[in-house]
């Protein structure tokens, strides 16, 4: 295929109130084979980017009603928003340049546009985006191909522990259960890579509805119930809000509660896990959840990093530092925060701010 077709396959959005710039600029990369939509104000391109999402997008900074920053700043915290390289064009210096970067920017280029430093930055700037493209489809690929034989052989494990292929001993069903088990885990941990995947590329779609949160907690303190139990813990609920419903995603919410509340009866031997919802008094409404244990607790050095992806504790019960690190970015897609609070050998108090509507 020759370059100037791949170039065809390139939809590129052009936003600047001057439409003589805007000429220019779809002059300059429609001679290159590129697809330009040209656009005028900043909000008309938030719009644009939600409908159809261009393959990178060229931002003049100055401009009426929001300005490029803004724009870039709204485009780089919408995670359903995928990762498009942003290209700020700017007549001012270094300190411009700085603001920039620290929205979310990838590249500038200055006024007046030399045509071929463009063209160039362009080129860059796709490149770039295709980079990033091929990683995304190999993690998905890998993750689906892994999954795949897993399922396949646990379906088979399973017909051998009901003796389909001949009788079964003893130990060879609980070396068979073994191997399930572990398969399991590490379709679990598949599952959950594919996850912080998505969201780490803007490509996990949310569905912000109104949902009862007092329902989805009591289920999920009746699902972990049975181990709380095993060990001997105590698993209670304190319900301290007048709020029946609050606004999000109900299951990525669900993954959250269920994660944060499985570790403090994974990580507790004795006493009790308490799992507290209360109100916010700030202005906007917001629900606490604590989930407060009496287990193992957190070094001091350890806490300011628990919720970074693979940041294992040193405990033999840790995990593969990837639960937190997603319950992170759940609650930071919601415009939440999560916290923690640990003591060694004292507990930990894990702290879930949510807002009531999105």
């Amino acid at each position: 295929m020759s370059q100037s077709l791949v170039y065809l396959q390139n939809y590129i959005l052009a936003v600047d109130d001057n439409p003589d710039n805007l000429f220019l600029i779809k002059l300059a990369l429609e001679q290159e084979g590129y697809k330009v939509h040209l656009v005028e104000d900043g909000l008309t391109a938030l719009a644009q980017i939600q409908y159809s999402p261009p393959d990178l997008i060229l931002l003049d900074v100055m401009m009426p009603g929001i300005d490029g920053f803004e724009v870039t700043r709204r485009i780089r915290q919408n995670p359903n928003i995928p990762f498009i390289p942003i290209l700020l064009i700017t007549a001012y210096e270094e300190p411009s340049l700085i603001q920039g970067l620290d929205v979310g920017a990838d590249e500038f280029i200055r006024k007046p546009i030399q045509i071929d430093e463009l063209q160039a930055r362009v080129r860059s700037l796709l490149r770039l985006k295709q980079s990033i493209d091929q990683r995304e489809n190999f993690v998905s690929c890998l993750t689906h191909d892994l999954r795949t034989p897993l399922l396949a052989a646990n379906r088979m494990l399973s017909l051998l522990q009901q003796g389909v292929f001949g009788s079964v001993t003893e130990p060879m069903d609980k070396a068979v259960a073994n191997i399930i088990k572990s398969n399991d885990n590490l379709l679990s941990m598949l599952n959950t890579l594919l996850e912080v995947h998505c969201y780490e590329e803007g490509q996990k779609i949310l569905s912000f509805i109104p949902f009862n949160f007092s329902e989805i907690l009591e289920e999920v303190i009746a699902e972990l119930s049975p181990l709380a139990q095993e060990k001997g813990l105590e698993l209670s609920l304190k319900n301290e809000t007048k709020f029946e419903e609050i606004t999000g995603d109900r299951l990525e919410i669900r993954r959250v509660l269920t994660n944060v509340i499985g570790n403090a009866i994974k990580y507790s031997d004795e006493g009790s896990v308490k799992v507290t919802i209360s109100e916010s008094e700030r202005e906007e409404k917001e629900i606490i959840i604590e989930v407060e244990d009496t287990g193992i607790g957190i070094p001091p050095e350890q806490q300011t990093q628990i919720f970074e992806r693979f940041r294992q504790g040193n405990n033999k019960r840790s995990g593969k530092g990837l639960g937190l690190y997603l319950c992170y970015q759940i609650v930071k897609a919601h415009r939440g925060t999560i916290t923690v609070k640990s003591e060694l050998n004292q507990g930990s108090l894990f702290t879930i701010r949510l807002p009531v509507t999105h």
